[in-house]
Protein backbone atom coordinates (compact mmCIF):
# COMPACT_ATOMS: atom_id res chain seq x y z
CA UNK A 1 0.00 0.00 0.00
CA UNK A 2 1.39 3.43 -0.93
CA UNK A 3 0.82 6.93 0.41
CA UNK A 4 -1.63 7.54 -2.43
CA UNK A 5 -3.62 4.44 -1.48
CA UNK A 6 -4.07 5.49 2.13
CA UNK A 7 -4.25 9.26 1.70
CA UNK A 8 -1.36 9.47 4.17
CA UNK A 9 1.00 12.34 3.39
CA UNK A 10 3.81 11.16 5.67
CA UNK A 11 7.02 9.98 4.00
CA UNK A 12 7.58 6.24 3.67
CA UNK A 13 10.72 6.42 5.85
CA UNK A 14 10.56 7.33 9.50
CA UNK A 15 12.39 10.45 10.61
CA UNK A 16 15.00 8.37 12.40
CA UNK A 17 15.63 6.09 9.41
CA UNK A 18 15.96 9.06 7.05
CA UNK A 19 18.27 10.88 9.47
CA UNK A 20 20.49 7.84 9.94
CA UNK A 21 20.75 7.23 6.20
CA UNK A 22 21.49 10.93 5.63
CA UNK A 23 24.33 10.76 8.17
CA UNK A 24 25.75 7.78 6.26
CA UNK A 25 25.47 9.63 2.93
CA UNK A 26 27.30 12.65 4.34
CA UNK A 27 30.08 10.45 5.76
CA UNK A 28 30.53 8.68 2.43
CA UNK A 29 30.70 11.99 0.57
CA UNK A 30 33.17 13.42 3.09
CA UNK A 31 35.41 10.34 2.86
CA UNK A 32 35.78 10.84 -0.88
CA UNK A 33 37.14 8.24 -3.24
CA UNK A 34 33.91 8.15 -5.23
CA UNK A 35 33.45 8.73 -8.92
CA UNK A 36 31.70 11.89 -9.99
CA UNK A 37 28.59 9.89 -10.88
CA UNK A 38 28.56 8.14 -7.49
CA UNK A 39 28.99 11.47 -5.73
CA UNK A 40 26.13 13.05 -7.66
CA UNK A 41 23.87 10.07 -6.98
CA UNK A 42 24.68 10.22 -3.26
CA UNK A 43 24.13 13.98 -3.19
CA UNK A 44 20.71 13.55 -4.80
CA UNK A 45 19.81 10.86 -2.26
CA UNK A 46 20.96 13.16 0.51
CA UNK A 47 18.67 15.90 -0.78
CA UNK A 48 15.74 13.45 -0.80
CA UNK A 49 16.52 12.36 2.76
CA UNK A 50 16.85 15.95 3.94
CA UNK A 51 13.41 16.68 2.45
CA UNK A 52 11.94 13.68 4.27
CA UNK A 53 13.44 14.86 7.56
CA UNK A 54 12.12 18.37 6.96
CA UNK A 55 8.63 17.02 6.27
CA UNK A 56 8.64 15.09 9.55
CA UNK A 57 9.93 18.11 11.49
CA UNK A 58 7.32 20.42 9.97
CA UNK A 59 4.60 17.89 10.86
CA UNK A 60 5.85 17.65 14.43
CA UNK A 61 5.96 21.43 14.70
CA UNK A 62 2.38 21.71 13.43
CA UNK A 63 1.19 19.12 15.95
CA UNK A 64 2.90 20.97 18.79
CA UNK A 65 1.39 24.27 17.68
CA UNK A 66 -2.06 22.65 17.68
CA UNK A 67 -1.59 21.26 21.19
CA UNK A 68 -0.31 24.60 22.48
CA UNK A 69 -3.22 26.44 20.87
CA UNK A 70 -5.77 23.98 22.28
CA UNK A 71 -4.23 24.21 25.74
CA UNK A 72 -4.29 28.00 25.55
CA UNK A 73 -7.95 27.94 24.45
CA UNK A 74 -8.84 25.54 27.28
CA UNK A 75 -7.09 27.77 29.83
CA UNK A 76 -8.88 30.87 28.54
CA UNK A 77 -12.32 29.23 28.65
CA UNK A 78 -11.84 28.17 32.27
CA UNK A 79 -11.22 31.70 33.60
CA UNK A 80 -13.81 32.82 36.11
CA UNK A 81 -15.83 29.61 36.05
CA UNK A 82 -14.13 28.22 39.13
CA UNK A 83 -15.23 31.08 41.38
CA UNK A 84 -18.88 31.52 40.33
CA UNK A 85 -20.24 29.62 43.37
CA UNK A 86 -18.65 32.07 45.84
Amino acid sequence: MTEADTGDTRPALSYEAARDELIDVVKRLENGGLTLEESITLWERGEELADICQTWLEGAHARLETVIKERSTDDDSGDGDEHEDS
